[in-house]
């Protein structure tokens, strides 16, 4: 009975994840929007701001991509680098279990764009045969990808705006 009540939740989650912003995966983009894989290469701290930055590089071309993120991302994403498991699970421990039970799968996440100094992220899913795909902050989405081991992808568009970016106070954009 606690199965089947459990299974029921579960589902109607998944279910509310849908009416929450899952949509069909988006059709390809026209010029200069494919995706390339990254590597997440390090997580550091600027020396002068004090905050946490991300820096991802491209497999394709190499190029680096710094995001600023906030210090409980920087602690989510560092703890996958270095392969630790908690004793209990964390946020994005929690929300991959939560997949799991619903049968559903994170495939890969993709940096989609970058708009006013702020960097836009998409969990892409499959749940039943279904592609889902979710909005998420690129900081969450990295966490979540490190620890399930699937790809993180950024589009082209997001390179070439991140690189003309003027600085401001030494700092990249934040998520």
């Amino acid at each position: 009975m606690r199965r089947k009540w459990a299974w029921t939740l579960t589902m109607a989650m998944l279910a509310g994840l849908v009416s929450l912003g899952a949509t069909a995966p988006p059709r390809a983009g026209g010029p200069g929007t494919s995706p390339q894989e990254v590597e997440v290469t390090a997580v550091v701290v600027d020396p002068s701001t004090r905050q946490p930055i991300v820096l991802l590089q491209g497999k394709r071309d190499r190029r680096p991509l710094a995001l600023a993120i906030g210090q409980f991302e920087a602690s989510g994403i560092a703890i996958a680098l270095q392969g630790v498991t908690p004793p209990r699970p964390l946020t994005h421990d929690l929300f991959l279990n939560v997949l799991g039970d619903l049968r559903a799968s994170l495939k890969r996440i993709v940096v989609t764009d970058l708009r006013d100094d702020i960097f836009y992220a998409q969990l892409h899913l499959e749940a039943a045969g279904t592609p889902l795909t979710i909005d998420a902050r690129p900081s969450d989405a990295i966490a979540l990808a490190l620890r399930a081991r699937v790809p993180i992808l950024v589009e082209d568009r997001v390179f070439y705006k991140a690189e003309r970016l003027p600085p401001k106070g030494g700092s990249p954009p934040t998520l």
